[in-house]
């Protein structure tokens, strides 16, 4: 059978529309997000709210540059980007695999010494207080452990799908098919570097990497290229952009969600989905899945 990737190898690469997605891409984000530096955000404690919506906004930069490029650069249409729901299936078992990765990353990172798990949540309990809530009327550790987990696999690929989606119609739905001419490999890698120097910014101000600025962006760029093998993978096999933003949201609802208030304290270089650890989980999910739809497809 006739692969997606050995057929796009005989075509061109659209440089124009690359160029033209990059550009507004980029230029918006560190825009943005350099306006909210000088006005001294930081990516610390709880960041105020309206920090929170803008960078929100911005997760819908690439759709914007997609949209853009598409109408007024190269009017090719938007047949490119699977904007399509597509089967149920892969949803479901994206929304079970990727909580499944996190727990082998976490349990490795707690296994290795990395980190330990504070059971008792004390850690999110005195963000909460410095930010003026009354923690004296938050339920007890285990039934708040419970309802961050099950509210982790239920906001995952709904409510933060639709943020993920701003990404993905960019990521997975214009950029990847775009780049794909170069060779299936070649175009995850730098698929993944672009993914993760358009982080580059908040991770400057904190995002992720607390404390590790300049090598954070470069984990960044790892994480992103890791996690990005089991997202090309999945978006080529079904195509569907949507199914893309799901998986994203799911991503961030679990990294973001339950586990980041388990282990709250951890070097972000070593332990955790930011780490080596979690970098090392996700390539390997992604190499799995790629061996696995290359037995269907053969």
């Amino acid at each position: 059978m006739t692969t997606i990737a050995s057929t796009a190898v005989h075509q061109e690469v659209d440089r124009k529309g690359i160029a033209s997605f990059l550009l507004i891409t980029f230029s918006l984000t560190y825009l943005i997000e350099g306006i909210r530096a000088l006005n001294g955000f930081r990516w610390e404690g709880i960041p105020p709210i309206l920090g929170q919506y803008v960078i929100a906004g911005v997760m819908w930069i690439p759709a914007a540059a997609t949209v853009l490029t598409i109408k007024f650069i190269t009017k090719e249409g938007f047949k490119i980007t699977n904007l399509r729901f597509g089967a149920l299936k892969p949803y479901l078992f994206s929304a079970l695999i990727i909580p499944l990765a996190f727990a082998v990353t976490y349990g490795l990172t707690w296994l290795l010494g990395i980190a330990q798990p504070d059971w008792n949540l004390n850690v999110l309990r005195e963000l909460m207080a410095s930010s003026g809530a009354e923690v004296s009327t938050m339920p007890p550790a285990p039934t708040l452990l419970v309802i961050l987990f099950f509210s982790s696999l239920i906001v995952g690929p709904t409510i933060n799908g639709i943020f993920g989606f701003g990404e993905e119609l960019g990521w997975r739905g214009y950029l990847l098919p775009k780049l794909m001419p170069l060779g299936k490999w070649q175009a995850y890698l730098m698929l993944g570097v672009i993914w993760g120097l358009w982080h580059a910014p908040l991770v400057l101000l904190g995002f992720n990497y607390p404390g590790y600025p300049l090598p954070g962006v470069l984990w960044m760029c790892g994480l992103t290229t890791a996690l990005g093998i089991f997202l090309n993978e999945m978006t080529l096999r079904y195509k569907s952009s949507i199914l893309a933003g799901s998986i994203h949201g799911t991503f961030n609802g679990q990294g973001y969600g339950i586990w980041r208030q388990l282990f709250p304290t951890l070097n972000p270089l070593l332990g955790g989905m930011t780490g080596i650890i979690g970098i090392l989980v996700f390539t390997g999910l992604g190499l799995w899945v790629t061996r696995w739809n290359g037995s269907k497809e053969g």
